[in-house]
């Protein structure tokens, strides 16, 4: 029969009170002791129940997962599909499930994202960014619950969020523009209410600017960062007459929706270059090969995973974290 904390306390001589500090990784347990009780612990083989561990620290070791906005980007894109399983995968290693929210009632009476996650009573949050997002995240980000966003700013004292520098992103495809001698340049951005979206096109004008390279105001679309946007920008772009023949669109699902339209219009993408963000996987099989401006998925799910287990733990205050991006050259623009 397993032995229990009454019986390891009897025989380390502390209360059961100290065990059940010592399990639960208290600071207010003496070196000694610690050592003591779990030298005796191990001797015994005794080991701590998941149930046990969650009571004594008050935590249901939930996480809640929230994708924010009427218009989002959730289980149907590959960038955030490939984000929230690796944050799965480290925060699964920490000892957290997730529960995952509907947001299908927006902007009613009953969207209560902090009211719902104080029933469930989870531990904490991580919030995908979308488009139009609702009051009721603001609500959260505000609340003694400790919130990670991704792409989405969040300022709440028990807060933080992680973003690629989008400002960046356009800039490296500007650049790589020029470099090919290109001068008619377009871009197919996101919907402009969200920060993902207003910062890459910022860093696509600024960077059109120091090149000094002409900005054709006709040039510039929005789309929501799937394909169809992207193919019927384009095709709007190609009916017209007057058509940007380097393209950056802001995700690879858009770029992919501009190479349909291309085609469709009896051209061919050689005379054209394009480029997409976030590196999806389908991206090196597309035909032509994508050029894409990557975001570090792997980074980006493990450091929320990271940064919200000590948020919650209190290890870790306010913060924010930018990551760099990486140009990945393939044949749909290159010298």
């Amino acid at each position: 029969m397993p032995m229990t904390i009454k019986e390891i306390a009897k025989l380390a001589g502390v209360s059961q009170a100290t065990v059940s500090k010592i399990i639960n990784n208290y600071d207010d347990v003496g070196a000694k002791t610690k050592e003591r009780v779990l030298a005796i612990m191990e001797e015994h083989g005794y080991r701590p129940s998941y149930a046990a561990q969650t009571l004594a620290r008050k935590e249901t070791k939930l996480i809640g997962v929230i994708y924010a906005g009427k218009i989002n980007v959730d289980f149907n894109h590959p960038f955030f599909v490939d984000v929230v399983d690796m944050f799965k995968k480290t925060i699964g290693g920490e000892g957290y499930d997730l529960l995952f929210f509907s947001n299908e009632k927006f902007h009613t009476k009953n969207e209560n994202y902090l009211a719902r996650c104080q029933h469930y009573k989870v531990d904490g949050c991580i919030i995908i960014g979308g488009e139009e997002v609702e009051p009721s995240v603001h609500d959260l980000d505000k609340s003694s619950i400790p919130c990670i966003g991704v792409d989405i700013d969040l300022q709440g004292d028990n807060s933080a969020y992680i973003t690629t520098d989008n400002r960046t992103i356009a800039s490296l495809a500007v650049e790589h523009f020029y470099l090919l001698g290109k001068t008619e340049i377009g871009m197919i951005g996101g919907l402009s209410k969200n920060l993902v979206s207003y910062n890459r096109l910022q860093g696509f004008r600024e960077a059109m600017h120091t090149y000094r390279l002409p900005v054709n105001e006709e040039w510039i679309k929005y789309g929501d960062f799937f394909e169809e946007s992207g193919y019927r920008s384009m095709k709007e772009w190609l009916t017209s007459g007057d058509y940007p023949t380097s393209i950056f669109a802001a995700s690879d699902l858009m770029a992919f929706g501009v190479i349909r339209a291309i085609r469709e219009h009896g051209l061919s993408t050689d005379d054209f270059a394009i480029i997409g963000v976030d590196d999806i996987m389908a991206a090196r099989y597309s035909m032509p090969a994508l050029t894409t401006v990557k975001q570090d998925k792997e980074k980006i799910g493990k450091m929320a995973a990271y940064l919200l287990r000590d948020m919650i733990q209190g290890k870790l205050d306010k913060t924010k974290v930018i990551v760099e991006p990486e140009l990945i050259i393939r044949d749909s623009a290159k010298a």
